[in-house]
């Protein structure tokens, strides 16, 4: 009886690994932890392995209009998908989330940032961004910056990063004074704090889009995908994790 039951068990998941499709989801790198629940869910509910990729908005972008394997885009800003808008499916482009920049500093920092001018003290030596010329956090925190009359001030004290979780690595790593991220980096770490928030005056609005990519050989289950995450199951995940859903 055993030995059946575990010549089943095995018969069934070597079916499931050879049907199972493969959906491959481009995705920015502040998603991650979210999505990796999502990605678990959603395998138990359909036949389908998610596999992603996570990075810098722009890098994903870059990669696809390369030809890298990607059904579903999920950018941290729109203008990365408005850049690669000739490869998806403009009828399946929707914003999903919205979420805010912050400064933050080590959680045992003495750094005192009640303004976004005390970044120009001489105390604070090293500021992480993400690469302000093209991912969505730095160039984000140039334009919150700019406007605030200070890049010219800062810039020399700039730390670029790869995205926006490694900049969360460099200030937990107490390699950078401060740094800017969004709220739910901010949220997954013990190690750093919020050290400022964005005045309203010049908080960027921040929406994450998705689309399917027009080169998608799984286009029924990206569909499908794409409908999971408009559900209210997972805009609890994405509340949970620091996110506004606009869906």
């Amino acid at each position: 009886m055993i030995r059946s039951l575990i010549a089943l068990v095995v018969a069934s998941a070597t079916a499931f690994s050879l049907h199972a499709e493969e959906l491959f989801v481009s995705a920015a790198a502040s998603l991650t932890d979210a999505l990796k629940e999502i990605g678990a869910k959603f395998e138990k509910e359909s036949n389908t392995k998610v596999v992603f990729n996570l990075g810098a908005s722009s890098m994903l972008a870059r990669q696809i209009e390369e030809g890298a394997p990607a059904d579903i885009f999920f950018s941290a800003d729109e203008a990365q998908m408005n850049r690669i808008q000739n490869k998806i499916a403009p009828a399946t482009r929707c914003d999903l989330l919205t979420n805010v920049l912050v400064v933050i500093a080590g959680k045992d920092s003495a750094q005192k940032l009640s303004q976004l001018s005390d970044l120009a003290k001489p105390e604070v030596t090293r500021i992480g961004i993400a690469d302000p010329r093209a991912v969505p956090a730095g160039v984000y925190a140039k334009q919150v910056l700019t406007q605030a009359k200070l890049w010219e001030k800062i810039e020399p004290k700039i730390a670029p990063t790869e995205n926006v979780r490694a900049t969360l690595a460099v200030v937990e790593a107490g390699n950078a004074d401060a740094g800017f991220v969004y709220k739910t980096d901010a949220m997954i770490s013990g190690k750093v704090r919020v050290a400022l928030e964005i005045p309203s005056k010049f908080a960027p609005k921040i929406v994450y889009p998705a689309a399917i990519v027009t080169g998608s050989r799984h286009q029924d289950e990206a569909q499908r995908f794409l409908a999971f995450l408009k559900t209210e199951e997972v805009g609890q995940i994405f509340r949970r994790s620091g996110f506004g859903v606009t869906q």
